[in-house]
């Protein structure tokens, strides 16, 4: 998943022969998880077809205040369009359109909708060889640079022309992968990295059966995604679970008994800003582990368990600049309890949640949660989502490091 996933991309194509690269553009962005819809300019329709580009987007594509064809004409309102987009890409931005913007020139629907975003702007010029050298251009550039655009700079390549040189338009995969780096600069969790643990462990007994729990990882994998949508370089260590993620910046490292985890949290905590233990991880295991399945044979069977490293016990024993996060799920005295823990376990937050609130709990898709920091400050949240949860937990976190 892609720093892109579920942002709403605006996308203005100009006038250029490089519109045709434009195709290609929507497909990467919905490819990385955003939404895209295009403004064109009525000339680019000219490069382009709308048809290809709204069967490529799923979305109508808009060019007019109205749709002219329709004869109950229904106005193209700009300003919805520049308040629907986390951001604008204006792909090839001719010299005429960036003219325009840098002017404040306002007769088509892409310029009108660009005075009207609130968003980031990007654009990326396209245009021949001279006119990207001619000081009017070159005066655009600054004053968009100035108002707090974006610019994707040209690259030098063949032109329409027939000459080589700079003014040809970056190309898809570049302008995406631009984007991406510039979001990611601006975030908040950039250069960090976050080491969190999902999910259950799973005990054997034999070689077909274990002790293990209701756990199904999602929390650690909502708070993954969240960490990671901040910029943070994510190593996720989960036990058995049917959780799936894909996304740049988080590595999944599968384990499956406790032991596994303490060797992998202890291998990465080294280099780690911000650890997270959201796992269930088992409290005990078998002494003995039978090589051969167990028969069924006495009506009773004892087995002999011991305790398993407590992995959270033992990073609180010997961090040092790291942040420590641990999960206290509670049935009773909910808060005296995730109090002693934070304190004993040498934490800096602990997230408390009870099986006795509804909706709370393992293989819910909801939870409902208290922080409690070191210095002993509660905030109190109502039940959200999982995905709520996490954004809530790493903004708290940011806050607590920024401090």
């Amino acid at each position: 998943m892609s720093i892109l996933s579920g942002k709403n991309i605006l996308l203005g194509i100009s006038a250029g022969i490089a519109a045709y690269k434009t195709a290609s553009l929507v497909r990467l962005f919905i490819k990385a998880g955003a939404q895209v819809k295009v403004i064109m300019t009525p000339s680019a329709k000219e490069f382009i077809t709308p048809l290809t580009l709204s069967t490529l987007s799923k979305h109508p594509v808009y060019s007019s205040f109205t749709n002219e064809e329709d004869d109950n004409a229904v106005w193209n309102n700009h300003v919805e369009l520049g308040l629907w987009a986390d951001l604008f890409v204006i792909a090839p931005a001719t010299a005429n359109t960036l003219s325009k913007m840098a002017n404040g020139v306002c007769d088509n629907l892409l310029l009108a909708t660009y005075l009207s975003a609130k968003c980031p702007v990007y654009f990326a010029p396209a245009m021949d060889l001279d006119m990207h050298k001619h000081e009017s251009t070159r005066k655009s550039f600054e004053v968009l640079k100035g108002y707090g655009n974006i610019m994707i700079p040209a690259t030098s390549g063949e032109l329409a022309s027939g000459l080589v040189g700079e003014g040809r338009m970056a190309e898809p995969e570049a302008i995406v992968n631009f984007i991406e780096a510039d979001i990611l600069s601006g975030l908040p969790l950039k250069g960090k990295k976050v080491l969190i643990t999902a999910g259950p462990t799973y005990e054997a007994i034999d070689p077909v059966r274990f002790i293990g729990n209701h756990s199904s990882g999602k929390m650690g994998f909502e708070i993954a995604k969240a960490a990671a949508n901040k910029g943070a370089e994510v190593v996720l260590i989960s036990g058995p679970t049917h959780q799936t993620v894909t996304h740049s910046l988080i590595s999944v490292i599968p384990v499956v008994s406790a032991q596994e985890m303490y060797d992998a949290v202890h291998q990465y905590f080294n280099i780690t800003d911000i650890a997270i233990c959201a796992a269930a991880v088992a409290d005990y295991r078998p002494k003995k582990v039978a090589s051969q399945k167990i028969k069924k044979q006495e009506s009773t069977l004892t087995i002999e368990l011991e305790k398993t490293k407590d992995i959270l016990a033992s990073l609180g024993a010997i961090k040092k600049q790291q942040f420590l996060v641990g999960f206290a799920l509670e049935t009773n005295n909910e808060l005296e309890n995730a109090k002693e823990k934070l304190k004993r376990k040498n934490l800096d937050l602990i997230v408390l949640n009870s099986l006795n609130d509804k909706g709370a709990g393992f293989k819910k898709d909801t939870n409902k949660v208290t922080f409690i920091d070191s210095d002993d400050v509660i905030t109190n949240h109502q039940l959200k989502s999982k995905t709520d949860v996490a954004k809530d937990l790493i903004n708290k976190i940011i806050e607590q490091i920024n401090a």
